[in-house]
Formats: C-alpha cells, structure tokens, sequence
C-alpha cells in the first residue's frame, strides 16, 4: 500500500515536545543506577551554530542515548563559555554591552541545538558569565590561596598596544598581536599566577593512567610538561670590565656527554648578563628589544631565522680552562626555559647549527652512530640528534652517550668552581606557573583588595560575589573596570582604609577548567557539592577538538588536582574517557586570482558532473567558477553550510546521520550536497519500508525464528544488533550506519512481503527485527525511531525503552569458509560446520571439484589441515 513521506517538520518538533513534557533527559542525582557521564566540550557563544557543532554533539548524544537505553543513569549537560574579548569587541564595534549581546547569542544557539533533538538536560545549564557561576569560581579562588596555589609577582609579558591586555605566547605571531595585528611589546606586570608546577611530576606520571585517551593526545600533553633530566652546569665568565661584577653563567643541559662539540653559548635578551653588558651597547641594547617583541611560542622559535649578536664576553670551557668559548644574545634562547642560557654543540641540534653556519662558528661531530666511521663521519647541514658513540671528545671517545653523559656529570660533580660544585643533577619542566590575569572587563572579577596598609587582602566569602559593573563603556580602548568612577574603590576588609578593588580579570582557561564539576550540581551555594562530584567525576566520555589537547585539558587537570586539595573534589583525573573529533571540511569556491580572489559560498553556484570531471557555475549568471580545495569550513572562504538550512530542508536527523556515516569520527568529514541527500534518502526508505508494513507489525507479537525461511531475518537483526553494541561502545558510529544499510537491505524484501501478507512466523520475526532496527537508529536518528516505534504500535518512548539483548543462537556462526590449497596455490573454498573434525574436513575437501580434477584419481600424498584457518593438499 501507499504510504506519506516521512515529514521531519512534522515529526521532530512533535518528539521533542514529547521528550520536554515527559522530562525524559532531567538526571537525577539520587537515581541508584550505576552513573554514566557523557560531554562534549562546551561551545563559545558566537551567535550561530555549525557543522562542526552538529557533528561533535551528535556524537555525544549517539553516546548519551545509547548508554540511558543500556540501563545507566546518564547526566549529558549544556552551558557556555561565555566570558572573552570577542564580545567585548562587539561592544565596541556595536554599541551593546557585552552581557547583552552574550546572552542573545545565547538564545540564538540554544535554540538551534534543540531543534537538533539533543537529549540534553537543559535544567543544569549555565553561562561562565551568570555571576552565580563565577562566584563559585570567586570562591575557589580564594580556597587555593588559602592552599598556596595563588600567587602575585612581577612578570614579563606580551603586551598588545590596541587591544590593551596580556596575550599569551601562542597568541603573538610574528611579532604581532593576533587579533589587531599591532606590534606586540614586552612590559613587566605583576600578575597572578596559578601554581600549576607544583603539579608537574603528577600531571606527567597520571598520563599513563589515562588508558581511554588518544596517545596522541598525552604525547602532546608529555611534551608540553616536558620533563628532563640533566645537568645544571656553572661556566666561568673570563674577566672582563664590561660585565662588572658577574663571574660565571648557569646552563643547564640534557646533553653534558657532547660539551667537547661546544662552540659557543646563548643567552636570552632579558638574561641579567644581557641586560648588563646592553647598557653599554646600543647595538645589543637595539637587538635585545627586537627579541623581546618577536614571537615567543615554539612553533615561532622553530621558525625563526635564528640571529644573535656576540657580546665580547668569554666563558672558560669546564672540562679545559684553556679553551675559550664566545657568548652571544640570541634571539632563540627564551628566560623562561631552563636558565635563559645554553651552550651550543652545532653538530647534534639543529637550531645551533642553523646558528654556527651563520656565524661561522667552529662544528665538530662528537656523537656519530654505532656503526660509524670517525675518519669520515662528518655534519653538513643536517645535525645529528641521535644516541651512538662519543668521537672527538678526547677521554670520552668510544664511551655510549650515556656512558659519557655519567662520566662528565660525575667529573663536573666533583670539580669545584669558587668553592661549590660546578655542576649538580637537576630535574627540569618546560611546564611553567600559570598567569591567569587579563585587563579586560568581561571576565571573572579576581577577589582581592589592594590596601596601602595591609597590601593583598582576600574578599571575605560572604562579600562574593565580587560583580561587574553594568554602567561601563568601551568608547576608549584599555580595561573599563580601570576608569570606573566607583567600582573599583571600596573599604579595606581588615582595616576599614579606603583601597581599591584589582581591576584585572581571570584568563577564560579558568571558567573551562571546572565547568564539568559544576554540571553535577549546579544549583549548591558551594562550588560542588562533596558527595555528588565524587560520584560523578570523572567523566566517562570527554568529545571535542584536537586544538584543546594541550592547554584545556592541561589546565583542567590542575584545576582537578587543586580542588581536591582545597576539599571541593575527591579525585585528581577530570575525564576518564577522551575522544577528538575530525573537523566538517568542505570544497572551496572562487573566481579572480591574488588579491582579487573572491570567495564563493556553496548555495550560490550548481555543481555539475560532466562524466569527464566536475563543473561549477554561479547561479545568477552561469559564469563557470574554479573548484578548489577541500578545507575547514571557514567564514574567510566562505565554504561553509549553515546547519539551519539543512535542518530546514532534510530535517535534523538527516544531518545527524550524514555527518556520523561518512568516515571514521576522528577524521574530517567532507561535506556534499550528494552525501546530504543519500542520507535522506535512506531515511525516506526506512520510513517507507516500515510504515507500509506497520499494520501487520502491530498486529504481531515479536518472536525471533529459530528455524525454517524466517531464520535468515533473526539472524541478521541479531547479529547486527551485536556488531553495533561493539560499534557504539567504542563510538565507532561510521561502521554502526555501514551496518544498518546492510541491514535495511536485508530485510527490504522480507518486509514487503510482510505488507503483503505472509505467514504469522515470518511477521513475528520481521517484527522482532523491526523492533531491534529501530533500537539501534534510534541514537542517530531519534525522531525517526520515535516515529516508527509509534507506528508498529511500540509501548511508551523509544527514548526511555530498554536496549534490546540479542540471541546467542542467533549470532553464532555455524558454518565457516576455509580457503583450501594444492601444493601451496590456492584452488578452491570449502563451506563447513565449524566444529568439523578432521576426517570430516578431509572428506569434504576431497569432494571439491577443483580437488578431484587435481588428484586425477590418484590418492594425495597428505592432506594438512590448521583448523578452521586453512587446508593444504599435497599432490
């Protein structure tokens, strides 16, 4: 019979009104059953969702859906993160005031991710910038200075002149600010700063408990910490009147074994031997500052032409006082790493043969693999990074790099330079503290009070919280909490003087760092309730990018870690469970070249196939336009689909479904108008398929065929139900949607002939199928599995119904294939029980065609059978 379409703008706001008016997806906290935490990072409130959105929480929510119907009590929340400097740009640019065009945003976004059908609990949601939220976030604060986590001091920073606040390393490229492109300056702040480095040995050593992490992930986070060990070595500084005063300089190294390759060392610019020797050279002086202004992130330092400027000093080699070596300012050598100096041993590091070769400063190969030849072993302009056997390094030549590295360590250890050691064993992070205060209104309020009398003073808790100001303006670029006529100006808490309130704000990392503790109890006049965290945290499954995998998680560990130290958590790992979703990526389209290309957006042009390639015109005048690139979806390049209209057109679960189905989850998925309506298409037929044959189904109790024609139809729905519980638990969803098109395909005909009418046998095993297909495509595709659940006459929600067990019968697999040889060359295939024995299994390859034609009647010299994997016969 004739069935409707299945209508989407019908369907799923119908659902998701039924799922809002029932609570189905409201957690409760006191519910006995075993917990299960699912979350994707949550999202910045730009003004519009897109599809990289739909597709990192449709992941989520295939997750949270799947595990409600495995019997957990899930918590699967929502909020924003909603403090930063892009709205305090909009206030600037618009004339509104930050929260204002925050909480529109807001609105804005919330109301396109409900429309995707997310079984969210909306009841726990919150913004960073809802002042109850950080009150809390006032209060830990203030916990972990009680704990000696927090602390004030003078600090160089990235200071960017227009848009007035502090910018991180990453955040200066080329020596410009990213977001205004002016030339960034160096400037000594007091900031504060969390104690983040107390934590390096623990957040380095529990990497290796996070088994349900990508490594890839905890091999960034390992070399973000990036922890050494080495030797602290004292150089003495040759007498000189330019540097009165000073007599040696501190390096430490993690490759003492190659100081016999040392051709000079490298200090920073804000090295105080700089510093001191600069004051007298304006050329130095000059250089210095271009280095402080240059960008200071690794990935700037690796690219950096590396330059220095010899500062006339000398330093005395440690293993031979007659050997005199250089000592440069180069722009490579960072105050913050180690001591701010290094020696450079050009042969085995790259960046200091890149300098010696500049410079034409002496290289030497000390370290040469184990199978070389010193004779002839030599460095070009490649060096040598790599572990072998010491050459060139007089008492260490044939010792292993380790070995040599406990020789030297073990002289310098002995040796005393000025009545101490010259050297001593130290263990090193890069990791640094971290600053956490921004000049910027629309963030956290820090909760101190400065007092001309008393100094630092924390605001008493019962004074939080510290609010912001809403009568401020951003007519003038810098921080408006500065200019505030009275808000910054209050009592002192301990003695009563007029002082004045810190006008910095915390850093945005510090409203992600906690959020997922908050969702469990959002509601508590405390940050976390005790007892409800601990049962909750960690999360069971973290989704989001692959740009978050050093810093958030990074600081979200720490932030674990000090809560458990101030009282408010019981464990130190967040997220027990990490996965990092591929982006949507999408063709690009232009016409013009340079700087007169124009950027096309996809729903302005036709894409026609040709047979013999590809064509795409623009819709208004036919005029044909290049085909470029697959790429992220970007504004810039305008190959970017709004979620919106696809929703509008396929509707919701069209989207959810394409954007699972087309590659592995933790790859890109490339967007296409055909991959969207193939999609559509199989929804359209599941639908039909079901719907033409729903009366017969209702009619029917479902009961699985053991046996006779129906058999076949249990077998696949179980075996597939099987298979997709393994897809879904390692949130393999591309290979789950492969399955259920092999499966609707299956079951195609069969159900036909349900519609049709056929015998009671076969409709009660096509409606036990029926049934264990709608479980498995309700995670994906949820308003459709309500609407067909509904139809076959399903009792209550698909949402809130039990997953289905499947049929051990049903999925062992009875017969298997073994492919059969003759003398070693594959001939033939031979289908048997799996629990055949030998003389069974000899029997039937004998039987085989390609084998009799073989034998020619002869008898075989022998017949090797490996059981259940493969037959050889021996002619």
């Amino acid at each position: 019979m004739a069935t409707e379409r299945y209508n989407p703008r019908d369907a799923e706001p119908r659902w998701q009104r039924e799922w809002n008016e029932n609570s189905v997806y409201k957690t409760d906290n006191n519910d006995p059953r075993e917990k299960y935490y699912v979350l994707e990072m949550f999202p910045y409130p730009s003004g519009r969702i897109h599809m990289g959105h739909v597709r990192n929480y449709a992941m989520g929510d295939v997750v949270a859906r799947y595990k409600r119907a495995r019997g957990y009590n899930v918590l699967h929340p929502m909020g924003w993160d909603a403090f930063g400097m892009p709205a305090e740009n909009a206030a600037m640019e618009r004339g509104v005031h930050p929260a204002e065009w925050t909480y529109q945003n807001i609105a804005a976004m919330r109301a396109q991710l409900k429309v995707m059908g997310l079984s969210l609990d909306w009841s726990r949601e919150f913004a960073t910038c809802d002042v109850a939220y950080y009150q809390q976030q006032q209060h830990l604060f203030l916990d972990f200075m009680e704990k000696g986590l927090v602390y004030r001091k003078q600090s160089k920073v990235n200071w960017d002149p227009v848009d007035h606040t502090v910018l991180a390393n990453e955040q200066v490229i080329d020596g410009r600010g990213w977001r205004s492109n002016a030339l960034v300056e160096q400037r000594e702040l007091t900031q504060w700063f969390f104690r983040i480095t107390d934590f390096s040995q623990d957040l380095l050593d529990s990497l290796d408990t996070l088994e349900h992490w990508p490594e890839k992930v905890r091999l960034m986070q390992k070399n973000w910490i990036g922890r050494s060990e080495g030797l602290s070595i004292r150089w003495e500084l040759v007498a000189d009147a330019r540097a009165p005063g000073e007599t040696e300089v501190e390096v430490y190294t993690t490759r003492p074994d190659t100081l016999f390759g040392a051709s000079f060392l490298a200090i920073a610019a804000d090295h105080p031997l700089a510093r001191k020797v600069a004051a007298g050279n304006a050329e130095l002086e000059a250089f210095c500052d271009e280095c402080r202004r240059a960008g200071t992130s690794l990935a700037a330092l690796e690219t950096a032409e590396k330059r220095g400027i010899d500062t006339g000093l000398r330093v005395r080699h440690p293993l031979d006082p007659s050997w005199e070596l250089p000592v440069y300012v180069a722009n490579f050598v960072l105050m913050d790493y180690g001591t701010g100096a290094i020696f450079g041993c050009p042969s085995g590091d790259q960046r200091d043969l890149d300098f010696a070769r500049r410079y034409d400063l002496p290289v030497t190969p000390v370290v040469m693999p184990v199978d070389g030849d010193a004779a002839t072993f030599s460095v070009g302009t490649e060096a040598y990074t790599g572990d072998g056997v010491m050459i060139h390094s007089r008492f260490l030549d044939g010792l292993t790099t380790e070995a040599a590295f406990e020789r030297v360590a073990s002289l310098l250890e002995t040796k005393e330079l000025g009545g101490r050691p010259q050297a001593e064993r130290k263990v090193n992070f890069r990791l640094r503290d971290w600053g956490i205060s921004r000049q910027r209104y629309w963030g956290c309020p820090i909760p101190v009070i400065h007092c001309e009398v008393c100094g630092v003073v924390p605001v008493p808790k019962k004074d939080l919280p510290v609010r912001l100001p809403d009568d401020v303006t951003f007519d003038k670029p810098g921080n408006p909490l500065d200019r505030h006529p009275t808000w910054r100006h209050v009592g002192c808490p301990q003695c009563g003087a007029a002082a004045r309130r810190e006008t910095d704000t915390m850093d945005t990392f510090v409203d992600s760092s906690w959020y997922f503790m908050r969702f469990t109890a959002p509601w508590e006049e405390q940050p976390t309730n005790r007892a409800v965290v601990d049962r909750w945290i960690p999360v069971d499954q973290y989704i989001g990018g692959i740009e978050h995998a050093i810093l958030h998680l990074l600081y979200s560990r720490f932030f674990t870690r000090a809560m458990k130290a101030a009282g408010h958590a019981g464990l130190s790992e967040p997220f027990k469970g990490l996965f990092t979703q591929g982006m949507v990526v999408h063709e690009t389209y232009s016409r013009g070249e340079g700087a007169q290309r124009e950027w096309i957006n996809p729903s302005a042009i036709t894409i026609e196939d040709l047979g013999t390639g590809r064509r795409a015109t623009l819709n208004e005048t036919g005029e044909e336009i290049v085909i470029g690139s697959i790429e992220k979806m970007s504004k810039s390049k305008k190959n970017v689909v709004d979620p919106d209209d696809i929703i509008a057109s396929y509707g919701a679960d069209t989207a959810r479904f394409f954007v699972l189905s087309d590659s592995p989850p933790d790859r890109d998925v490339i967007w296409s108008e055909a991959g969207v309506e193939g999609a559509h298409r199989f929804v359209q037929r599941v639908w039909r398929l079901i719907s033409e044959a729903a009366p017969a189904l209702a009619a029917a109790k479902a009961a699985p065929a053991t046996e006779g024609p129906a058999l076949v139809i249990s077998q696949v729905a179980h075996r597939t139900l099987k298979a997709v519980e393994a897809d879904y638990d390692k949130l393999a969803f591309n290979k789950a949607v492969a399955r259920l098109y092999e499966m609707v395909n299956a079951l195609a005909a069969p159900l036909s002939d349900v519609a049709t009418g056929t015998d009671a046998a076969t409709t009660a095993a096509m409606r036990d199928a029926v049934e264990i297909l709608i479980h498995l495509m309700a995670p994906i595709t949820p308003h459709l599995a309500e609407q067909c659940w509904s139809v076959i006459g399903g009792e209550g929600l698909i949402a809130q119904a039990d997953w289905p067990r499947f049929n051990e019968a049903l999925v062992t697999v009875s017969e298997i294939v073994v492919p059969v040889q003759i003398n070693g060359k594959k001939r033939a295939d031979l289908t048997i029980a799996r629990d055949a024995d030998q003389s069974a299994v000899e029997a039937a390859v004998l039987a085989l065609d390609a084998v009799r034609t073989a034998l020619e009647g002869r008898t075989p010299k022998k017949i090797i059978v490996v059981p259940q994997r493969i037959v050889n016969v021996v002619v």
